[in-house]
Formats: structure tokens, C-alpha cells, sequence
């Protein structure tokens, strides 16, 4: 899997640095996956910038998708967050709720293992093709 591209905010960096090793590990590992998904023309270049302190990524520039933001739960689990008015942990549990870990509208919890990496990132996908997808079905 190609690498992540490095850092462009010192602060985003820094965001990274303060999670638990652990915790930091499964982050980093999503942030690289979304910026694989990232690199398919339909979704273009990405923002990386913090929200409410967490490392967040947008699609400015394509309006493609919804921001997904990575962090921890309350509880200390690593999770990718994405806006709780969408459907995407309604559409993420209908497709992987075998495989997957979900908190409440808003949390996909990060697997320790990278055992199911396709359906992370076919998750990660549907969020920063969100509005594209929406605006097709009309």
C-alpha cells in the first residue's frame, strides 16, 4: 500500500503525536487509507486540517464527500467519525455490521487488526463520495 503523503500542518502532525501508541497506530493506518481512496479523481485532493482538535479530511475542492475526522471514543477506542446527519454508519452497519464496530451515529471503530482493511476503506470511500452519490440518486 503506498505510504501517506507527509505532513503539511505542524499542528496536524502534533494532533497525531498526542494519541495513545496505540491508539495512533490504527489513526495513522486510516489516514493512510483515506488518502489512498483519495488519489481516484472523483474525490481529488483532500484538506487535512483539525476539527475540534482531531485530524480531519475534506474534499474542498471536488465537494465529493462528507468530512471524516479521526480520533478517540470517550471510551479510548480509535475511531473514524464522520457527520451524524449523514446515513453513512446507517449504510456502513447495513454492509459490514459482521465485520465492523460502530458507536452510536457517528463512530466506525478502528480494528486493532488490519484484517478487514477492503471493508474500511470501502467506508471510507462512501464517505468522501457522499454528496456525489446523493446528488445521482436525486
Amino acid at each position: 500500500m503506498k505510504a501517506a503523503p507527509p505532513f503539511h500542518k505542524a499542528e496536524v502532525e502534533a494532533a497525531y503525536a498526542a494519541f495513545s501508541a496505540s491508539a495512533r497506530d490504527r489513526l495513522l493506518a486510516a489516514r493512510t487509507l483515506i488518502f489512498r481512496e483519495a488519489e481516484d479523481p472523483l474525490i481529488g485532493p483532500l484538506t487535512e486540517t483539525l476539527k475540534w482538535g482531531e485530524p480531519s479530511y475534506l474534499t474542498e475542492e471536488s465537494g465529493s464527500g462528507s468530512t471524516v475526522r479521526l480520533g478517540v471514543t470517550k471510551a479510548g477506542r480509535a475511531a473514524l467519525f464522520v457527520h451524524c446527519a449523514t446515513t453513512l454508519i446507517a449504510d456502513f452497519k447495513d454492509l459490514y455490521s459482521d465485520l465492523l464496530e460502530f458507536e452510536g451515529k457517528r463512530a466506525l471503530l478502528l480494528p486493532d487488526a488490519p484484517a478487514h482493511t477492503d471493508a474500511l476503506s470501502h467506508c471510507i470511500r462512501l464517505a468522501l463520495t457522499y454528496h456525489t452519490r446523493r446528488k445521482a440518486r436525486g
